[in-house]
């Protein structure tokens, strides 16, 4: 029997790691499963250098692999882990044999967006991340979401640095237009979106999946922005099922 591909998963801004908790669990006995903290967030070190160009966390998965002798695996990104991952694809097309676009869009930011991102990057450097975690947090969730679920995902973004939130938005602004690559890309896809996203509605996933050659559409009820937090038993079985159809493809 053919071992189990290694799955990767890239968190969102302003998160960590744990906001994979769910398919950790759910994923670590059966695979090889790799949820880093990205450059500036989580456990990564403070000493880390705060990004300065997004393709910076492309590389940064890329030397992660090298370093656990991962050559090739399933990647998964939500919300900026998903342009993180099509950024990786872009450079590294053969070391993904599936990819996962969660709560994602691939175009660039536009002239509003990059002003709307720098001035963000001020504020989170001259007050903090708590005024911003508590107004965008049923954003991220849905207001109906678990209380244990908002007080997760607002523990993340206030645990963030506002350096590294700042580094990084300002990476994301300049990021470049993925929507072409999503035409070119040759390994099976699969975009997930909660169907109450406000960030990154349903039309945009819909969007991605015409784009993608070889991709399935979910979406899932009863969540926003996070769906593998807010409704981890149906975002496992649908990436359970993918990882499947990834498995069984020659």
């Amino acid at each position: 029997m053919a071992a189990a591909v290694p799955l990767v998963l890239i968190h969102g801004h302003p998160f960590d790691h744990t906001m994979w908790s769910p398919q950790l669990e759910a994923f670590s006995t059966s695979r090889r499963v790799i949820a880093p903290d990205l450059r500036g967030y989580g456990t990564a070190p403070a000493t880390t250098a705060t990004v300065e160009r997004f393709g910076e966390f492309a590389q940064d998965i890329g030397a992660l692999l090298d370093e656990e002798q991962v050559e090739a695996c399933v990647l998964v990104g939500l919300s900026m882990g998903g342009q993180i991952a099509m950024d990786f694809y872009r450079r590294f097309p053969e070391r993904v044999r599936g990819l996962v676009l969660a709560d994602t869009f691939p175009a660039p930011e536009t002239p509003e967006g990059v002003t709307a991102r720098h001035a963000m990057a001020d504020r989170l450097l001259r007050e903090g991340m708590r005024g911003y975690a508590d107004e965008v947090l049923e954003k991220m969730v849905a207001p109906y979401a678990a209380p244990e679920v908002k007080s997760h995902v607002h523990r993340m973004m206030t645990n963030t640095r506002p350096e590294s939130a700042a580094a990084a938005l300002r990476a994301r602004a300049a990021r470049p237009d993925y929507r072409d690559l999503l035409t070119k890309v040759t390994v099976p896809a699969l975009v997930v979106v909660g169907a109450d996203d406000t960030y990154t509605p349903v039309a945009d996933a819909e969007a991605m999946h015409a784009a993608l050659p070889d991709s399935t559409l979910r979406v899932i009820d009863g969540a926003a922005h996070l769906p593998n937090l807010e409704r981890p038993a149906e975002f496992n079985e649908a990436l359970d099922g993918f990882m499947a159809r990834v498995e069984i493809r020659p």
